[in-house]
């Protein structure tokens, strides 16, 4: 199965919940409503056909200075493989930046849990449900978040 035959699961499973489906350098990536991604997830995971078993990466993109960009701010990416199939597939979920929050998947993937505290050090993506967010590369006290658009290149 490829990554387009998966991206056509997904949007039948969860009709209306997919925002689109882009391919660039022959990945494939499957838009959502964030409130859908836990769901989207525990699918690719449990699918007896498509077993997406790892998490390969999941990060976040500052869309704040991109020129004609008029969605919200904030993309998080989730990357990931099938290490019984050896198929992959990229989830992309958009998140405002006046409240940036998306629920966790680190009850699918336990590698999602070092993921998702380094987005929210990074980027100040809050992950609702998480069982430790909080800072992994920076000290509890740094203000701000370096990977922001807004943050200056030698700190506060």
């Amino acid at each position: 199965m490829d990554a387009d035959q998966i991206a056509k699961m997904i949007e039948e499973k969860f009709s209306g919940q997919v925002l689109g489906t882009v391919t660039h350098a022959g990945q494939v990536g499957v838009m959502l409503k964030s409130e859908m991604i836990r769901d989207v997830c525990r699918f690719l995971h449990d699918e007896p056909s498509i077993r997406m078993d790892h998490l390969a990466d999941l990060t976040a993109v500052d869309y704040s200075t991109y020129p004609g960009d008029t969605g919200p701010r904030f993309e998080v990416v989730y990357n990931m493989i099938s290490t019984v199939y050896g198929h992959r597939i990229r989830l992309k979920v958009r998140v405002s930046d006046d409240d940036p929050r998306i629920d966790t998947v680190t009850s699918i993937w336990q590698t999602a849990n070092w993921h998702e505290r380094e987005t929210y050090d990074l980027m100040g993506i809050v992950f609702n449900g998480h069982p430790d967010l909080r800072r992994i590369l920076l000290p509890e006290d740094w203000v701000g978040h370096p990977l922001r658009k807004e943050y200056p290149l030698k700190g506060y």
